[in-house]
């Protein structure tokens, strides 16, 4: 391998991500795809639409982690039969040998459905980053003292605008949520407690994604549990509770740009704390985008008094540190920016900083 071969490399920080946060057949197709990469096999061709790209645009523009969508995609179809078998199940553990050997085969078969698999950016609707997101909710509620509006961007399928409905185990920290909740999130919570005795009640909530999942299409729905991980089993369970709940509630996003979205949804209101929310969904919108965000969020921002707040929550990577992420919240009147937590990328471990 060339030193300056940006593709195997990434496909080896991905691999090496993926068994560090607990997936060790994800990561041992990654290793598997670094090899053959590395070799000019067929999976260079996947990469096509990102040769010229250095490592931190491919990790940027989830590239790798697109590939492993398409295939979990195409094993859940079961228009692949023999990587259907080799993938883990409920039924029967992963091979990841033979989940390659099938891979290959698949991109020979296949190239065209899995290459426009790739074109879009992940759509994930990973319903563990709401337990990132609660100690910031908690937090708004508590200082204000007033019910919550929640407007999120970039929201998917929209499963996360039903964070009030989870139950959580935050571990030594203690529990929150209804015992009966259909969906339970446990997650390692290290640090102070949030505000867990904060009076929650939320009047309005509403979603926009540039495309969003129609949770009503099967397609999408496969397409939304193939961006999780094929062997952990626990997460797939959970999305497929929460698809059954924002089904019956019927859950809407808007397919609308974020910017405008906001400027038009999201304004301040009397009586009521005004929250507007995302979640690993910055790095996914150009700098310019980010710009005209940042300049209607803070004019939104501007509007806020005491009696009509407004509060940014958000959990993204660190702007220095990508490989980190972070919640940070800034509510208005006054502002200032405070990083609540730093955290694990779904939501496994929570390491409060905010007192």
């Amino acid at each position: 391998m060339a030193d300056d071969d940006f593709l195997v490399r990434a496909l080896n920080v991905h691999a090496a991500a993926c068994a560090a946060m607990g997936s060790p057949f994800s990561g041992a197709l990654l290793e598997a795809a670094a090899t053959d990469a590395a070799q000019g096999g067929s999976t260079r061709e996947m990469f096509k639409p990102w040769a010229a790209a250095p490592v931190r645009a491919l990790i940027l523009d989830a590239a790798v982690l697109r590939l492993l969508g398409a295939l979990h995609d195409l094993a859940l179809s079961g228009e692949a039969p023999g990587l259907t078998r080799a993938y883990p199940s409920a039924e029967r553990p992963g091979d990841p040998g033979g989940a390659w050997a099938a891979s290959l085969q698949a991109m020979a078969d296949h190239g065209p459905r899995l290459a426009a698999f790739m074109a879009h950016e992940p759509q994930t609707n990973e319903v563990g980053r709401s337990a990132c997101l609660l100690g910031g909710f908690l937090a708004i509620a508590g200082q204000t003292a007033l019910p919550l509006r929640c407007f999120e961007v970039g929201a998917s399928a929209g499963l996360n605008q039903l964070w009030d409905r989870w139950r959580y185990r935050l571990g030594d920290a203690g529990v929150w949520g209804a015992g009966d909740a259909p969906v339970v999130i446990d997650t390692d919570w290290r640090g102070p407690a949030p505000a867990l005795g904060a009076e929650v009640s939320v009047i309005e909530r509403a979603a926009c994604d540039r495309a969003p999942i129609d949770l009503a299409d099967p397609a999408a729905r496969r397409r939304l549990r193939s961006y999780v991980w094929a062997d952990q089993l626990d997460r797939l369970s959970r999305l497929d509770a929460a698809i059954a709940v924002a089904l019956v509630a019927g859950v809407k996003v808007e397919a609308q740009d974020a910017v405008s979205w906001t400027a038009r949804r999201a304004m301040p209101r009397q009586g009521a704390a005004t929250v507007l929310f995302h979640s690993v969904f910055w790095q996914y919108i150009p700098a310019d985008s980010q710009a005209a965000l940042t300049a209607v969020i803070e004019g939104l921002g501007a509007m806020a008094t005491a009696s009509a707040p407004f509060a940014w929550l958000r959990m993204e990577s660190a702007p220095a540190n990508m490989a980190q992420m972070e919640v940070r919240l800034t509510p208005w009147p006054g502002g200032e920016e405070r990083v609540l937590a730093s955290v694990h990328p779904h939501g496994a471990w929570i390491e409060w900083k905010d007192e």
